[in-house]
Order: C-alpha cells, then sequence, then structure tokens
C-alpha cells in the first residue's frame, strides 16, 4: 500500500514524488516509457531554471536520479485504468498497485503528421515549441504547420527570430484568431501556404526540406533549417474518464490547485487543463498536486 501512487514519470510526476518523499511519504511512479516525458526529445534547453543550457535526456536523469536518491519507487509499464474503493487500485499490463491516493501526469502528446521517419527527426528539424527552440534558428528559414491559434502564435514567435518563416496550412484559410492573422498577414519575412499538405520530409540525420502538395496536387519543395508542427496536442487520459471529468478536449477539468472531482485523485501539468504548458509550470504543477495528496492522506 502506497501513500501516493504517480502515473507519469515527467517533470510533474517526478516533481510529485520529490515533495511527497520529503514529507516522508510513500511513493510509485508508474511509467510507461521514458522518465522525463516529452523534455527528452529536445537536444538543448535554455529555459529551466538553475541551468545555463541542458539536453531534455541530462535533466530527465538529474530528476530520476533525485527523485530515486530520496526513496521513490518506480515501475515501467502501461496503465490501463483505476479502480476505486476504501483506498484505490492502479491497473497495469504488469500488475496492480495499490494507493491512499493518486496524482495523474500523463501529459498530452504533440499530435504528429504520420509521415516517414517523422520520430527520427524530432530534436533534428523538427520541434513543438517556439518560445523552447525558437532562439537555435535564429536567421535562419523553418516552417510552421498549422493554422489555429498555436499555430500562429508560433509563427508570430518565429517571425521575429527566424529569416524566412513559412506557415503550411491543410485547409484552404486559417482558423486562428483574425487578430493573429492580420499580425502575420503584416509581416515580410511570412509566406502562409494554404490547402497544401506536407508529403515528404527530407534530409538524412537532419532535416533539410519538405515535400508539399496543394489540393490541386501541385508539389513544391520548401528549403528548410527547421519545421514546428503545431496541429494540436493529445492528453492522455483515456484511461481515467469514468472517475474524473474531463473537457471537451480530453483535459482533465482542474483549476491551479490541481484537484478533481474525485476525492484523492490530484492531476499535475499538460494532462489538465491549462493555458501554458512549460517544464517550469509541469514542475509546478507536481508540487501543488502533491502537497494536496499530503493533506488528503493527512486528513484522511
Amino acid at each position: 500500500m502506497y501513500d501516493i501512487i504517480i502515473i507519469g514519470g515527467g517533470p510533474a510526476g517526478l516533481t510529485a514524488a520529490l515533495y511527497a518523499k520529503r514529507a516522508n511519504k510513500s511513493v510509485l511512479v508508474i511509467e510507461k516509457a521514458t522518465f522525463g516525458g516529452q523534455i527528452t526529445y529536445s537536444p538543448k534547453v535554455e529555459n529551466i531554471p538553475g541551468f545555463l543550457s541542458v539536453s531534455g535526456n541530462e535533466f530527465a536523469e538529474k530528476l530520476i536520479e533525485q527523485v530515486l536518491e530520496q526513496g521513490a519507487e518506480v515501475e515501467m509499464c502501461e496503465v490501463t485504468g483505476i479502480n476505486r474503493g476504501e483506498n484505490f487500485t492502479v491497473n497495469t499490463d504488469g500488475g496492480n498497485f495499490e494507493g491512499k491516493s493518486v496524482i495523474i501526469a500523463t501529459g498530452a502528446k504533440h499530435r504528429m503528421l504520420g509521415l516517414d521517419r517523422e520520430e527520427q527527426f524530432v530534436g533534428e528539424g523538427i520541434s513543438f515549441c517556439a518560445v523552447c527552440d525558437g532562439a537555435f534558428y535564429e536567421n535562419k528559414t523553418v516552417a510552421v504547420i498549422g493554422g489555429g491559434n498555436s499555430a500562429l502564435q508560433e509563427a508570430l514567435l518565429l517571425s521575429d527570430l527566424a529569416s524566412k518563416v513559412y506557415v503550411v496550412q491543410n485547409l484552404g484559410y486559417l482558423t486562428g484568431e483574425q487578430k493573429l492573422q492580420e499580425q502575420l498577414v503584416g509581416k515580410d519575412n511570412v509566406e502562409i501556404i494554404l490547402g497544401t499538405v506536407v508529403k515528404e520530409l527530407l534530409g538524412d540525420s537532419e532535416l533539410v526540406g519538405i515535400k508539399v502538395e496543394n489540393e490541386n496536387g501541385e508539389a513544391r519543395t520548401l528549403d528548410i533549417d527547421g519545421m514546428f508542427v503545431a496541429i494540436g496536442l493529445v492528453p492522455q487520459n483515456e484511461p481515467f474518464s469514468e472517475h474524473i471529468a474531463l473537457n471537451n478536449w480530453g483535459y482533465a477539468d482542474s483549476c491551479e490547485d490541481c484537484k478533481t472531482d474525485c476525492a484523492g485523485i490530484f492531476v499535475a501539468g499538460d494532462c489538465r487543463s491549462k493555458r501554458i504548458r512549460q517544464v517550469a509550470t509541469a514542475a509546478a504543477d507536481g508540487a501543488i498536486a502533491a502537497l494536496a495528496a499530503i493533506d488528503f492522506i493527512d486528513e484522511k
């Protein structure tokens, strides 16, 4: 019986584990893929407090080392659901685990284009966050894939850094806010390409270009140094939908207190409804969720 079971081993989950262990609670962290989460895809990170520059992998290693040093236990398996009784049973493909409380920190996956070698180029030309990686493309040529608010915001930020920004949208119109569209159209170094999809990624070890095709079947090659994919996120909350409320986009419907409508279940990081999704905000959520879980256990 664990005091707190944390589902997800990214910055949110591992920060929660750190805070819980320092409160002398027994903790199990369950991760299905890679400890560190999405940050491990970034070869260089410069916006984490305390690090002038660090690779995502190195940062993740420091996180898990710190948590293990505090005495948290970890399991590599995939959670398939939760049973709720007097306590909680977390079901996985590697067995079942009992806990007095649960913190869901499963994050959200970036929606991918589904192209050959796409995973290979992540961190080698393909990025998902202009705030995180935009500075690496100063005075270079980049493409932003998507036409919603996120894509337009990415393109606007990149337009102040890159020499050329292509915005490639599969629809015949942009879907982002009109104000964002007007700001983007006013940029001399931005070219908006509508009704067009990316068909092929070019390059060997690094991305050097993309082949695109419009709705009339006309093909074109764009020589680029980097591509930012901004076609949405997919929160990893499906196994918990019968216990916690989700919004229309599948995110846990929780406020800044990281509590859910199910007593004893808390959420942290990118899987919950929030505006800013960064390493710093994920870590903050982890601390808040852990402290809330500690209070729940102590009161119970």
